[in-house]
C-alpha cells in the first residue's frame, strides 16, 4: 500500500508524463503549421503560362471582393461593396485572348454599413426584388502585356443591358498548398454610366454618374484534388 508521500510522488510522476506528452503534442501540431506555412511562402505566384494549366476555374468565394465608388456631391468617392459574388473562368494562360469570363454578383448583397440604406439603394435604385443579379458576360479579350488586358462583354444592370469594358490584370498563379488546387488571381476595373442603366434620379451635382467598380479575384482550377 502506498503512503501518502508515495501517493504524491506517484500521481506527481503521472502528472508530468502527461504534461509532456501534452506539450509534445501540441509542439508537433506547431512545427506541422509552420512547415505549411513556409511551404506557401516558397510558393511565388507565375505569370509564366509554361507553368500554369489550362481548364475551367471556378472563384474562390472567400478570397474575392467587388467594390464600387461613386463622387458624393463632386467632392469624395462614396465606396460600398458586393458581398456576394459568383463567377466562372474558361482560362488557358498560354492563349488568354481565348478566355470567357462569367460575373454574376447578387443584387441584394450591396453594403455600405448602415442597413436601412443599404435596403434603399439595392430596392429603390437596383430594384433587387425584380432584378436579383448584376452579370457580367464577357465576349473577347485583348491582350495588352503579358499581365494586362481588356475584356469587352456585355453587362446586365437594373433589368437594362448595355456593352461595358473591364480592364484586368493577371497576378499570376500557382498551387495553394492550403486548398491542394492550382489557383489563379486576377484585377479588374470597371468604370461605368449609372444613367445607362437607369439607376438612380438624383442628379450628377448630388451623386456623380460615373461608378467605379473594382474586383479582386482568386480562381481554383476545377477537376484538381482537394484532400
Amino acid at each position: 500500500m502506498l503512503s501518502c508521500r508515495g501517493c504524491q510522488l506517484w500521481l506527481s510522476g503521472r502528472g508530468l508524463r502527461v504534461s509532456v506528452t501534452a506539450m509534445f503534442s501540441r509542439t508537433l501540431a506547431l512545427i506541422a503549421l509552420l512547415a505549411a506555412f513556409a511551404l506557401a511562402g516558397c510558393v511565388t505566384p507565375s505569370t509564366d503560362p509554361q507553368r500554369l494549366p489550362a481548364g475551367a476555374w471556378e472563384l474562390d468565394a472567400d478570397h474575392a471582393s467587388v467594390v464600387w465608388s461613386v463622387r458624393h456631391m463632386g467632392l469624395s468617392w462614396y465606396t460600398g461593396r458586393f458581398d456576394t459574388l459568383e463567377a466562372s473562368l474558361d482560362f488557358d494562360p498560354a492563349r488568354p485572348e481565348d478566355a470567357q469570363l462569367t460575373a454574376i454578383i447578387e443584387t441584394a448583397s450591396l453594403s455600405t454599413g448602415d442597413a436601412d440604406f443599404d435596403r434603399d439603394l439595392s430596392q429603390d435604385w437596383l430594384h433587387a426584388a425584380e432584378v436579383p443579379q448584376i452579370v457580367f458576360t464577357s465576349r473577347a479579350i485583348e491582350v495588352i502585356d503579358a499581365t494586362h488586358g481588356r475584356a469587352t462583354g456585355r453587362l446586365s444592370l437594373n433589368g437594362r443591358e448595355a456593352d461595358a469594358e473591364m480592364l484586368i490584370e493577371f497576378y499570376g498563379g500557382g498551387f495553394n498548398v492550403l486548398e491542394g488546387r492550382n489557383a489563379i488571381a486576377f484585377a479588374g476595373d470597371m468604370e461605368i454610366d449609372r444613367t445607362v442603366f437607369g439607376v438612380g434620379s438624383l442628379p450628377a451635382s448630388i451623386v456623380g454618374d460615373t461608378v467605379r467598380i473594382h474586383i479582386e479575384a482568386e480562381f481554383l482550377r476545377q477537376g484538381d484534388t482537394h484532400d
